[in-house]
């Protein structure tokens, strides 16, 4: 089973996010038993708590289920249980390093760097912006699944 984990700050918005779409992708392409999606935070302020409520509503406004998202706090075992550690800005990428001690690791790497946008996710936490954020998770998802199918030759 390849494993996938999306990292953010708090993990209430913009990772939870990305598990959700991913899994809503890989369930169309019918990859969901081949491809596991997790997410987490750098910060431990939101441990077992449910996603931000933008996110629940984007997610529903969308028809994409937010069963089982729950905060949880990075973990050094994490580098060794998944094959894809996506930070969603350059920040959690030092962060997720730093916390791993994996200064430089192909398999951690920034989100939007698998697509044509030269910037970060911005979190919605501070800007309010969950439809923006949503587009570019949405478009960031597409991508990762495409090098996940050409990665594991699906």
């Amino acid at each position: 089973m390849i494993q996938v984990l999306f990292v953010c700050l708090g993990n209430i918005c913009r990772s939870p996010m990305a598990e959700a779409v991913l899994r809503e992708q890989l369930f169309q392409e019918g990859l969901s038993e081949k491809v596991a999606v997790d997410s987490a935070g750098t910060g431990n302020w939101h441990i077992g708590k449910n996603p931000h409520p933008g996110t629940l509503k984007i997610l529903n406004d969308y028809d994409i289920s937010s069963d089982g998202l729950t905060g949880r706090q990075l973990q050094r075992s994490d580098f060794d249980k998944f094959d894809y550690i996506i930070g969603m800005d350059r920040t959690n990428i030092d962060d997720i390093r730093s916390m791993l001690g994996q200064p430089d690791h192909p398999k951690i790497f920034r989100f939007l760097d698998l697509t044509d946008h030269l910037k970060d996710v911005p979190d919605p936490y501070f800007t309010d912006d969950f439809q923006e954020t949503y587009q570019l998770i949405d478009e960031g998802c597409e991508a990762l699944l495409g090098k996940i199918m050409e990665d594991h030759k699906f």
